[in-house]
């Protein structure tokens, strides 16, 4: 509030009177107050977004407890440096260093992989999450569908190697395009002395047809 006050000690004539002004600044300060405590009564705090990673443990795997998984459902992923990425399916050929593929991080690469190989579990997620979006089923009744159908015994599992040169961003992008791709069965494995072999003779191949290709 404003408050004016007439000085009038002044009593001779011709002497412009003086005003005072006082604001008093008092209301402002509990509206300000009021305000602070409405937001934090009705604003909800930020949560962190968080992905649940299973890591292997420090025992000893060998190359046949990793290849247990069926081979035409298992994908593999090796993530290399300079933000090379290279793919396997099923079991590996550490013969045959063609039946290594190369692609990239972009749509057209990893994701359209994936796709493919999930094409049903893609299917069958995005008629639930219409089913959602209409309200014909609860929260609690789509989590538990979403789970079966990427949890399915004949759903993609996909291997994630990652080499001594890649970048945290690789996994991180990698483990995106899990979650994009609806694949529910993922795991993050050391890269095996077999995938270095298969990885080198392929680079070996490469460097020297690109020089042949130069003398031509």
């Amino acid at each position: 509030m404003a408050e004016v006050q007439n000085n009038n000690g002044d009593k001779k004539k011709g002497r412009q009177k003086k005003m005072n002004v006082f604001v008093d600044f008092t209301p402002m300060v509990d509206m300000n107050m009021l305000l602070i405590t409405f937001f934090m009564l009705c604003t909800s705090l930020s949560k962190p977004q968080t992905m649940e990673i299973s890591m292997p443990s420090n025992d000893k795997v060998s190359e046949e407890q990793q290849s247990k998984v069926k081979a035409s459902k298992a994908m593999t992923f090796i993530l290399g440096a300079d933000d090379k990425v290279y793919y396997y399916l099923g079991e590996p050929d550490y013969k045959d260093y063609t039946s290594l593929k190369e692609t990239d991080y972009t749509p057209d690469g990893m994701r359209a992989l994936l796709l493919v190989r999930n094409r049903d579990v893609v299917a069958k997620m995005n008629d639930l999450k219409k089913q959602k979006a209409e309200l014909k089923i609860s929260e609690e009744e789509y989590t538990r569908k979403a789970s079966e159908i990427k949890n399915d015994k004949n759903s993609p599992v996909v291997i994630i190697k990652a080499m001594d040169g890649a970048k945290y961003k690789n996994l991180v992008d990698a483990l995106d395009e899990m979650q994009i791709c609806n694949i529910g069965k993922y795991v993050i494995v050391n890269v095996t002395d077999g995938d270095e072999f298969l990885l080198k003779n392929y680079e070996t191949s490469g460097e020297l047809s690109r020089n042949i290709a130069g003398q031509v």
